[in-house]
């Protein structure tokens, strides 16, 4: 499994330690940056790393602001993102089991680095339950495919 990971500069020390757990894990990763503590403005992370979970190039994405609410707010603009902004196990489960989520939000000012370690732990090991969920999701691929039609219908 490959993973998609960033954060902006409230996310960044989060997301360093995040980093360092999951390299102990043997979780194979790509940090999107930031790279510092400096000012960054969190669609320059979010989208890259939608971008390229919706492509294919990464299974998952995770990514951190000070609230998760930024991030998955930017994240949930790149078509076929299902992004959940998560603070707990039940939560972080639910959006993976019922929701298929394929980018997990992270507040870094809301969720310490035990609690977002059990957090991207859970994410990583649940599986979408499918059937009646799949019905619901479809239905939000469905919407996508026509928004983008009459877009596309727009520009001729």
């Amino acid at each position: 499994m490959r993973i998609a990971i960033g954060s902006d500069h409230r996310g960044y020390k989060l997301k360093q330690g995040l980093a360092h757990w999951m390299k102990e894990q043997g979780i194979q990763f790509q940090d999107f940056g930031c790279m510092e503590e400096r000012s960054v403005d969190y669609p320059d992370i979010a989208i890259p790393v939608a971008q390229a979970v919706a492509q294919g190039d990464y299974d998952l994405g995770i990514l951190i602001c000070a609230t998760g609410i930024g991030m998955s707010i930017a994240a949930n603009k790149v078509q076929g993102i299902r992004a959940a902004l998560c603070d707990s196990i039940f939560t972080v489960r639910m959006s993976r089991e019922h929701n298929d989520a394929n980018v997990l939000c992270i507040g870094g000012d809301v969720v310490g680095v035990s609690l977002a370690e059990e957090i991207v732990n859970t994410y990583l090991k649940t599986s979408f339950q499918g059937e009646r969920h799949a019905r619901r999701t479809g239905k939000i691929t469905d919407f996508e495919s026509r928004t983008r039609e009459k877009g596309k219908e727009r520009e001729e």
